[in-house]
């Protein structure tokens, strides 16, 4: 199989050996762990750049979650779907070491939702800025996904990042997160849903909090505060200067804390 190259450093697996499952990988020799990396929201493998150069002694695999990207094909995706697709990366990453699951946003709720029903399936989570509203309720509670994919990508984008973000990406990068809408549409769903996707003591491996100190600093340091006070597998660490987007913008401090967290984990 060939791996085509990615901005950031990770290759494209072309074809994918999961199928329409876009995979992209960054192997070293004889790596100490393995990262699984889970994008979030609106996002894609590739944006995981500048961390997987930082993470020398770490294979590090990451890929299009369903509906996003190179794996739009496969259509917007539940929760359970998401699930099973991050256990059958897992798989197929075959690691010979332990294996850190790096969740961004959604996807660290897909993470420490397959810990929770599969707790044999990683050693360690570090999850950034997952918003867990059973958890803690957001003060501004996550906006009913609109019935236009596009416009709620457009929509998203604009509050998450910034409107001019919005305005200097280029048209074709503009087209591109709108056709990411659907699948951002049925995250966002999964965020409203009435049921929990886990219970907090269902979680019985280590389990990393991170969080930035810009925007909703408030709401992350109240439910990082309250993950710890509930659960003895939950620690926490403040990113200073972190937006949302840390894997882009703070790459250092990120990988820094992956690879404390595997450290933690190998002196217990």
């Amino acid at each position: 199989m060939d791996s085509a190259p990615t901005s950031s450093g990770l290759r494209y697996i072309e074809p994918s050996p999961l199928g329409e499952l876009a995979l992209a990988q960054h192997r070293v020799s004889a790596p100490r762990a393995t990262v699984v990396a889970i994008h979030g929201g609106l996002d894609r493998a590739a944006s995981f750049t500048r961390l997987s150069r930082r993470l020398e002694e770490f294979d590090v695999i990451a890929y299009d979650r369903r509906g996003y990207q190179r794996s739009r094909s496969l259509g917007p995706g539940n929760l359970d779907e998401h699930v099973d697709d991050l256990e059958r990366v897992i798989d197929w990453a075959a690691a010979t070491g332990p294996v850190v699951l790096l969740g961004h946003s959604f996807g660290g709720l897909v993470a420490m939702t397959l810990m929770a029903r599969h707790p044999a399936s990683a050693q360690v989570v570090v999850a950034y800025e997952s918003p867990l509203p059973w958890i803690v309720a957001r003060p501004t509670p996550t906006p009913a996904p609109s019935a236009n994919g596009a416009l709620e990508a457009e929509r998203f984008f604009r509050r998450v990042v910034s409107d001019s973000s919005w305005e200097r990406l280029h048209p074709l990068e503009q087209e591109s997160r709108r056709l990411d809408g659907p699948a951002l549409s049925a995250d966002l769903a999964e965020m409203t849903a009435p049921l929990a996707p886990f219970d907090l003591d269902e979680i019985t491996v280590p389990v990393r909090y991170l969080y930035g100190d810009q925007r909703s600093a408030t709401y992350y340091h109240a439910l990082a505060r309250q993950l710890e006070t509930s659960s003895p597998y939950f620690s926490a660490r403040e990113l200073a200067g972190a937006q949302h987007g840390a894997h882009l913008s703070h790459p250092d401090l990120l990988a820094r804390e992956v690879r404390s967290a595997f450290e933690h984990l190998h002196l217990g």
